[in-house]
């Protein structure tokens, strides 16, 4: 498959989510899209979109980060668009769990987008500049109760979001991070499927509600568009006013009145 496309994307963590609602949404404007994932059996779901191709590997590897954007360049004639959403959740007592945890919560989560931006921005300076996007967390911007690796990685690569922006505003490249809060979608499911536990964060949100992965999407979209050509260096908050509330007080409850 080769596609004239005039822009192209990397999405890492692809199979399902943040990172397929993201890929669907890019297509559907016309990019030409890598679409990465660890397993690649997860993403035949590709072969249904024209201008989507999969590519199957851990992104914690040089080597599967350089595939991705050969592939980008090989199908698509480059790479305007890295979108690195790839991550994994940790949690575990601070003095019991064991530093595995903390080890591959930083690989991955931190590591893993140095590997993206090292090896997608040589393509995006060929193009005259680029956009990266980072998925990052609510989690990355204040501490939660027994997940402290999670918390530590996720603010890591919010700091690193800030840095890489500042060394590569000169090329033009755009650098910017997405902080979701509560989100439906398949590192989310073992919270789900704790009834109690999914409530109780129901609650925290001032919405009254998860959010979906479409809406996190929405605003990678935004972030690799023309309309945010002077935006580099954020973390936007994408969580329903969870970042917006000092913790001390519950939300109200969602109102029963009539609009």
């Amino acid at each position: 498959m080769t596609t004239q496309v005039e822009r192209a994307a990397i999405v890492t963590g692809s199979a399902s989510g943040i990172g397929r609602a993201t890929v669907e949404l890019l297509e559907a404007q016309g990019y030409g899209v890598v679409a990465v994932d660890l397993d690649r059996d997860q993403l035949d779901w590709c072969a249904e979109l024209d201008r989507v191709a999969a590519v199957g590997g851990d992104v914690t590897s040089p080597e599967l980060n350089e595939l991705a954007v050969r592939t980008a360049k090989d199908l698509f004639g480059g790479l305007d668009v890295a979108v690195l959403n790839a991550g994994v959740a940790a949690s575990g007592d601070l003095f019991e769990a064991p530093l595995e945890v903390f080890d591959r919560s930083i690989d991955v989560n931190v590591r893993a987008v140095v590997l993206g931006i090292r090896a997608a921005v040589p393509a995006m300076r060929e193009r005259g500049g680029g956009r990266v996007i980072v998925t990052a967390s609510t989690s990355g911007l204040a501490g939660d109760p027994g997940r402290w690796a999670y918390n530590a990685a996720k603010a890591a690569v919010v700091n690193l979001v800030r840095a890489a922006a500042l060394d590569l505003a000169a090329d033009a490249v755009t650098v910017n991070a997405v902080c979701p809060g509560p989100t439906e979608t398949g590192m989310t499911e073992r919270l789900m499927a704790e009834r109690e536990l999914y409530e109780d964060l129901r609650r925290a949100v001032p919405m009254q509600r998860w959010g979906q992965p479409e809406e996190i999407a929405a605003v990678i979209g935004f972030l690799a568009s023309p309309a945010a050509t002077f935006i580099t260096g954020t973390a936007i908050p994408v969580d329903g006013g969870i970042t917006a509330n000092t913790g001390q007080f519950r939300p109200r409850p969602q109102s029963t009145r009539p609009l």
